[in-house]
């Protein structure tokens, strides 16, 4: 497999994280994004969105993280990653539906104010990010994952980048401990990869 990847991007990087921790062999493939790289005919032949992350399996070209994690998940079979059970699974759907609408509008959007001069009103998506972790901090009360199961999800991976490096955005993680401690366990699993850091926002 190629992943097609930009350090900086969090979407790049949750699925460059799930290759690794669920041990798939892969080849990354850095799209310089200032150069212009991901507007040039080649790469937009790969996905004519002009964006991170593509995956290249043979002849099989996936656009888009949550694709590539949902593809990635059941390219390996059966395992906790994507559960065949209808209930876990639709868990694991939801949550990739929050990391691609209200994290990707709140504190992604946030740290792409501050890492690449978005044209975003920091403090309507600052806002909305904390609402949303709020919401995620007491979903946790009861849970060590977030879609309630016993291992980790692809939906713990896909909300991970953004919230972990939140602080770049100027959200301070610092009144969501469950939130924290989740973080923690992720990055405590084999083969975890972590997301490139920027000194900006709350980490300049």
């Amino acid at each position: 497999m190629k992943l097609y990847h930009f350090p900086l991007s969090g979407h790049a990087h949750r699925t460059a994280l799930f290759l690794s921790l669920a041990g798939i062999e892969h080849e990354l493939i850095h799209v310089d994004l200032a150069a212009g790289a991901h507007r040039q005919p080649e790469f937009l032949a790969l996905n004519a969105f002009g964006e991170v992350p593509v995956l290249e399996d043979g002849v099989v070209v996936i656009a888009d993280s949550h694709a590539i994690l949902v593809y990635a998940a059941r390219k390996i079979g059966p395992s906790h990653w994507l559960p065949d059970d209808p209930v876990a699974e639709a868990e694991v759907q939801r949550w990739l539906a929050v990391a691609a609408g209200k994290i990707a509008f709140g504190a992604c959007a946030a740290r792409l104010v501050t890492v690449f001069d978005a044209p975003f009103r920091a403090e309507e998506v600052i806002a909305r990010a904390h609402a949303t972790l709020a919401v995620i901090e007491q979903v946790l009360e009861d849970r060590r994952w977030i879609a309630g199961t016993d291992q980790p999800t692809i939906g713990d991976v896909a909300l991970y980048s953004y919230i972990e490096r939140a602080p770049e955005g100027n959200v301070d993680l610092s009144g969501y401990p469950r939130i924290l401690a989740w973080l923690r366990r992720i990055e405590q699993l084999p083969g975890f990869v972590p997301f490139q850091r920027t000194r900006a926002g709350l980490e300049a």
